[in-house]
Order: structure tokens, then C-alpha cells, then sequence
């Protein structure tokens, strides 16, 4: 299982974290970044119940206790494009319940495109709390995307479920960049 803490940049290790706890199942590397390039940008959306496969057996600490999953949620013309949002079809076969709590308030570029240091102002303010949020007050959320690469995105969605009540976000994600090791 890979850390969110393998490779941070200096502000990263510097800010307090948002997400409480975070896992991902491997390197966003060889075949685990094939499988995951085809279920997102090749419309191959049987792959999420192999993925959530894996991420429920190796994410097994991040799902305990925990009451609900929240996707990371896509704007609505990049869902509307992809037709799917490969995020929520990941989070549906964790075995615990799905709450759409978030909402993309604006389109964002394509975090794969920037650069570290522009990713979280890329996000910020990205994401809003759906009237679903209601349900999550005073719980345990398990944040899932299919990718972390600096955390921006995550960080971003779990300051919007803290603000909404969440008592602990902890993050799943099915790969993790890994840049370098500390």
C-alpha cells in the first residue's frame, strides 16, 4: 500500500494535512496505469469492479468503520464528454454506501497537464457541498478517486466535507504518482 506522505512537495509538508488518512493499492506505473488509462479515457468501465476489487482488500483500513464513500465528482461537461465518471463507478463497489456530497462547481484543466506547484490553485474553490452533505455530519467519509498525483484534488474535496461536518476523511484512490522517495 502506498502513503500519501511517499513524495510531497515543501508546501505540502508544510500545510497541515485536510485528508486524515490516505491509501492507494499501487504506483500509478506499467500495468496498473493501463488498466486505469482504459477504464477512464477508453470507456472500459468493467475494469472498476477488478479495481474496487483490489481496493477494498488493500484499502481495507481506510473502509472500517467508516459510513459512507463520497466520489470525487467530475464537472458536469467532462462527465457529460466521457459519458461516466470512472470516480463514482470505483466507489459504488466498495461495499459501503455512496453519498454524492460534492459537486464540481466549475471546470478545471486537467490536472495531468500542470504543473505541481499550479494544481491546487487549480482546484481551489473547485467544489462545492451537494445538499446530500447533510447525511455526512459527524461521520467517517472515505474520499475515492481513481488517481492522487500531488493530493491537490483530494485536499480540496476534504476541506468541503470538513466544512460540511465530516468528522475524519480519510482518501482511497486506486494509484498513487510516486516521484520520489523520502
Amino acid at each position: 500500500m502506498i502513503s500519501v506522505g511517499l513524495a510531497q512537495c515543501p508546501r505540502c509538508r508544510r500545510a497541515r494535512p485536510i485528508v486524515d488518512r490516505a491509501r492507494a493499492i499501487g504506483e500509478y506505473d506499467g500495468a496498473l496505469r493501463a488498466v486505469i488509462h482504459a477504464l477512464k479515457y477508453e470507456g472500459r468501465r468493467s475494469l472498476a469492479r477488478p479495481l474496487a476489487a483490489l481496493m477494498r482488500e488493500r484499502g481495507a483500513a481506510m473502509l472500517d468503520g467508516a459510513a459512507c464513500a463520497v466520489p470525487v465528482p467530475l464537472h458536469r461537461s467532462r462527465r457529460r464528454a466521457r459519458g461516466f465518471n470512472q470516480a463514482a463507478d470505483l466507489a459504488r463497489r466498495l461495499g459501503v454506501p455512496v453519498v454524492h456530497a460534492l459537486r464540481r462547481l466549475r471546470p478545471t484543466a486537467t490536472q495531468t497537464d500542470l504543473p505541481a506547484a499550479r494544481r491546487h490553485r487549480n482546484v481551489r474553490s473547485a467544489f462545492g457541498a451537494t445538499r446530500h452533505a447533510r447525511a455526512i455530519a459527524g461521520s467517517v467519509i472515505v474520499l475515492v478517486d481513481d488517481v492522487s498525483t500531488t493530493g491537490a484534488t483530494l485536499d480540496a474535496c476534504a476541506r468541503v466535507l470538513k466544512d460540511a461536518g465530516a468528522l475524519e476523511v480519510r482518501a482511497l484512490t486506486a494509484a498513487r504518482v510516486v516521484t520520489g522517495r523520502r
